[in-house]
């Protein structure tokens, strides 16, 4: 390859991942920030645990369903014109939810957000897959982690501090704003992978038939579970009940529960980029996903025991950290598919995080709500707390069934270095 077509190749990748990844920051920054906004969603809409729950999770509920058929979209319209369409959807959403005035218009405009936000991940997997070589893809999925987690960072306690200072609906409306903007710029400066792949990427078998290949290829069902165990238990948790949770059993303010929720989210942010490269370096998956499956449940297992108040902060920060290696599961998942069904591949991995969240939302508010007290006194959580333990558990099953790839796709040759 010439240098002027590598510095071309260079630079598509660059803009490919901005942004794919600005999308992902999007994303995480819509799935967490109901946690932060917890009382002022009661108040605003006069509504107890179970109805909070549900209304977080509509979020959640599109955004699994939409899975697998974002992994379509993406393999065959391309990931341009998909996140495109998204953002405009997102944007209107949140626009949206920002003006509701009876909760059924808040779920209403929090559905248009999950349906809109929920092709930004699988489309940045498929953009990494397009524009970066294999040996460089679970580290450049880490860093794609890493910014959207500092959307779900924003999402947190700067958004609990910022609605102390402006209406949470003035945010959100300019939040919609931002992703109107972003689908401009998507259509505009994106492709959808180099000329030369892109070429080659014309495929004989339908969509639908491609899919099912995948769905029927047992090695990509393990890591749907480890998302389902981890993922969705870790989103479920900092995106709503782990600020009630700090306040009402540690007596803490919103600000300081919300604190906790980003040391989550900054151990997470940290650990899953060196994740990524520490895979690659070693060649081994599995391992990794195996001990952080392991620990993630021994840290909620020391949220049952109990925690001394000195220590929550530590805690917090180790559950991210911890957390970490379930990134790797989206690396599995398309290592031992075709490269040409990345997006599917993925799209169903992706899928078990949000089932788990779609489930455990209304599910730890209904356990909350059976004890008939106001969100909620410290013995109330205990049950809440086995039931994460619970789908953690799922997670740790999963990772004991995930195929060790050595970091190459098993339907490729491998290559000689």
């Amino acid at each position: 390859m010439s240098t002027s077509r590598l510095r071309c190749v260079r630079r598509g990748s660059y803009v490919a991942f901005a942004v794919g990844s600005a999308a992902f920051f999007l994303s995480f920054f819509h799935r967490v920030a109901p946690a932060a906004i917890a009382d002022d969603l009661s108040t605003a809409f006069g509504v107890g645990g179970a109805a909070l729950g549900a209304l977080a999770a509509t979020y959640f509920y599109v955004y699994a369903v939409m899975q697998v058929p974002s992994g379509v979209l993406a393999d065959t319209l391309g990931p341009r014109k998909v996140l495109a369409a998204g953002g405009l959807v997102a944007g209107l959403g949140s626009i949206a939810f920002a003006t509701a005035e009876s909760v059924g218009t808040a779920a209403l405009g929090r559905t248009l957000v999950g349906l809109g936000v929920s092709v930004a991940f699988i489309c940045v997997l498929k953009l990494t897959a397009n524009w970066f070589e294999e040996r460089r893809f679970a580290t450049a999925t880490g860093v794609a982690n890493l910014i959207g987690i500092l959307g779900a960072l924003a999402g947190a306690a700067p958004l609990a501090w910022l609605v102390t200072m402006v209406s949470w609906r003035h945010v959100f409306g300019i939040v919609g704003l931002a992703s109107l903007g972003l689908a401009a710029l998507t259509l505009w400066v994106l492709k959808d992978a180099p000329e030369r792949r892109a070429a080659s990427q014309a495929r004989a078998e339908r969509w639908y038939s491609e899919l099912a290949s995948v769905a029927r290829n047992r090695a990509t069902w393990p890591a749907f579970w480890v998302n389902f165990g981890l993922s969705g238990v870790n989103m479920s948790f900092v995106g709503l009940w782990a600020v009630p949770f700090l306040i009402h059993t540690y007596g803490m303010s919103v600000v300081a529960a919300s604190n906790h929720t980003s040391l989550m989210l900054v151990g997470y942010a940290c650990a899953t980029a060196v994740v990524g490269w520490l895979s690659d370096r070693l060649q081994r998956r599995r391992p990794i996903m195996l001990a952080s499956a392991t620990l993630y449940l021994g840290c909620w297992i020391a949220w049952l025991v109990g925690v001394p108040h000195g220590w929550t902060y530590a805690l917090a920060l180790l559950m991210g950290t911890v957390l970490s290696g379930f990134s790797l599961s989206w690396v599995c998942a398309k290592e031992v598919n075709p490269p040409a069904r990345a997006g599917m591949a993925t799209s169903i991995a992706n899928l078990g995080g949000f089932v788990a969240a779609g489930i455990l939302q209304p599910l730890v508010g209904w356990v909350l709500d059976l004890t008939k007290a106001p969100l909620h006194p410290a013995g109330d959580f205990n049950a809440a707390l086995v039931v994460f333990a619970v789908f953690t558990c799922a997670g740790l099953v999963g990772a004991l069934f995930i195929p060790e790839t050595h970091c190459r796709n098993i339907w490729q040759p491998p290559v000689n270095r």
